[in-house]
């Protein structure tokens, strides 16, 4: 027997409504042939973000930075990097989305800073610096043989050690990332009121909000314990469960809120890697918290990680009935108490849909490809949450070529696993994994169109152009009736326009067995939705629940990757990566 869908339960807000465009500045537009994408250039394509149908635009960093992790390491919070502008372009940003109707987030990076930030400089001069807490230092380990080891065996995210030893006041600092970003200490009250400081003069500035960096980072393990030990033949061990999700979270989350957020009419979404207990989520986005509005979830972009991160493989490849379970257990659990997700499978650390989720087919031909990128939409324009979407994922983007080789990557985290891997003599392995899931997958220029440099630059670009920009570009497919960016445009117009059972509706999955058709139903606001979704790569026929045959009717088709849909008498007739999203008036 199948169990009542989930009720509606949900307070309308506009950041619940909302489709986000992702920017990620480097690759978006630039304006002044110096191969790196900029403000100005920005600034000049939001005509067509309004046009696409864009609510708010989340800017990855643009602060003043030495870009040794692409912007996420932040020398000056309150200074807009040259390479990308000035103070005076950023507050025409803001003032032309504000304009056109829409919003801006800013990228809020505060679990970490470069060490070019004058805070650390300050912290590293001395032990009694007046800033020497505003960070995480901890005196050496004496190793076996009476040799200096780190405090911990703590692995950075991008590999190595998650401490640097300072060799002025022979201390070490701890980062979880690169060396050149070393982590603040929230727990130094200092440091937060420094922090709500610098989200005030965003917000003053007109800002919208912001997307929060690692933000459940900022609180780690009380005494910084050793790690266990999941790699025998190694001193370094993974320590994600132990330098995030920490006891004081929620106590920084709510201080944020109540000292700065509550102030403004704001949106926030949290990045928040290695949470994925639901009750725990929950505690950071119920509607009664006071925290965040919503969090990115990591468990669909993440199943089929390994214990050391994407460049690993999970134990057992990931199938539908993965996705499915993963759908289902997010959609339900936030409506039935009252949170809310997030809905996004791309961006800047993400690999393309197109590729991604398609694993025995990296490249298909132009005919699959666009059906993939429509199938992809149509999952995201189903689901209950605040819909995200990253630059170029409108065009159906896809991840780099096999051909290209180590040097035409440009991500540290990719640079150190290839090293490692290479030592280590697993290569292939390493290629296999990049090609399916490494960042650099998405960072590629923006494919404007098919003059040279994809229109991105009229210089040399920062990082190689995507080989296809010719056949695959914005002006091409603008002007292209059914093409991808003509069906996200649709997507996005439907999702408006059916917002009270696609955005706030309950949620029901159905045919929990099959090993081919993903489908759920949806209710809210008088209206019954129903989206089928055939993966297999053939044709199949589904035989659609008697509660949702009501819904099936040729004039409900909202959203199709195909011409016709094949409605039979109680089925549907799917083609392979066939979609179809039903709405009844």
């Amino acid at each position: 027997m199948t169990a009542d869908p989930v009720p509606l339960r949900s307070t309308h807000r506009w950041w619940k409504e909302a489709v986000v465009y992702q920017i990620y500045p480097t690759s978006f537009q630039d304006s002044n042939g110096d191969g790196i994408g900029d403000i100005p250039g920005i600034i000049s394509r939001l005509d067509y973000l309004k046009s696409l149908g864009v609510d708010v635009l989340w800017l990855s960093p643009v602060y003043k930075s030495p870009l040794k992790d692409m912007g996420y390491d932040i020398s000056d919070y309150l200074a807009i990097d040259p390479r990308y502008g000035t103070m005076e372009d950023i507050e025409k940003l803001i003032s032309g989305c504000h304009q056109r109707g829409m919003k801006l987030l800013m990228d809020l990076v505060v679990n970490h800073t470069s060490e070019e930030h004058a805070w650390f400089m300050e912290s590293r001069k001395d032990k009694i610096n007046d800033k020497r807490d505003w960070y995480i230092w901890r005196n050496p380990k004496i190793g076996p043989n009476g040799e200096r080891i780190p405090p911990n065996n703590w692995r950075a995210v991008f590999g190595g050690s998650a401490w640097d030893l300072d060799e002025t006041t022979q201390q070490y600092y701890l980062h979880c990332f690169l060396p050149s970003q070393p982590d603040l200490n929230h727990e130094n009250h200092l440091v937060r009121s420094a922090v709500h400081r610098v989200m005030d003069f965003w917000l003053k500035k007109g800002v919208d909000g912001f997307r929060q960096d690692v933000i459940n980072l900022i609180s780690k393990a009380p005494g910084l314990p050793d790690a266990p030990i999941t790699f025998p033949d190694q001193f370094l061990q993974p320590a994600y469960p132990l330098f995030s999700n920490g006891p004081r979270l929620h106590e920084f989350l709510k201080e944020m809120r109540t000292a700065v957020l509550s102030r403004y009419d704001t949106m926030t979404v949290g990045e928040m890697p290695w949470c994925t207990d639901k009750e725990e989520v929950l505690r950071c986005v119920g509607e009664d918290r006071g925290e965040l509005d919503m969090i990115f979830q990591f468990d669909i972009i993440e199943m089929d990680f390994g214990p050391a991160g994407r460049f690993t493989d999970a134990s057992e490849p990931w199938t539908l009935k993965t996705l499915r379970d993963i759908i289902e257990g997010w959609q339900s659990f936030m409506i039935q108490n009252s949170g809310w997700n997030s809905i996004a499978i791309e961006s800047h650390d993400q690999p393309r849909s197109v590729t991604r989720f398609f694993p025995e087919d990296l490249y298909p031909g132009n005919e699959d490809r666009e059906r993939r990128a429509k199938m992809m939409a149509t999952l995201c324009a189903a689901q209950s949450g605040t819909l995200f979407m990253f630059q170029g994922q409108e065009i159906g983007m896809q991840n780099i070529p096999t051909s290209w080789d180590i040097d035409d990557y440009k991500d540290i985290e990719t640079k150190n696993a290839y090293q490692l891997a290479k030592e280590k003599g697993h290569l292939e392995q390493f290629w296999n994994a990049a090609r399916l899931k490494a960042r650099d997958n998405g960072r590629t220029p923006v494919q404007w169109d098919g003059t040279e440099n994809a229109g991105f630059t009229k210089g040399s670009p920062w990082m190689r152009v995507n080989d296809d920009y010719k056949e695959w570009n914005v002006e091409e497919q603008v002007k292209k009736e059914g093409s991808v960016w003509s069906f996200w445009k649709n997507v996005l117009e439907v999702r408006k326009k059916y917002r009270g059972v696609l955005v706030y509706g309950g949620f029901e999955m159905l045919d929990k067995k099959s090993e081919d058709v993903l489908a759920w139903r949806r209710e809210g606001e008088g209206k019954q939705a129903l989206v089928v979704m055939n993966w297999k790569e053939g044709p199949v026929t589904w035989k659609v629940p008697e509660k949702a045959q009501g819904v099936v009717k040729e004039e409900n088709v909202r959203l199709k990757n195909y011409g016709e849909v094949k409605i039979g008498e109680g089925e549907i007739m799917l083609s392979k990566w066939e979609a179809v999203l039903f709405v009844d008036e």
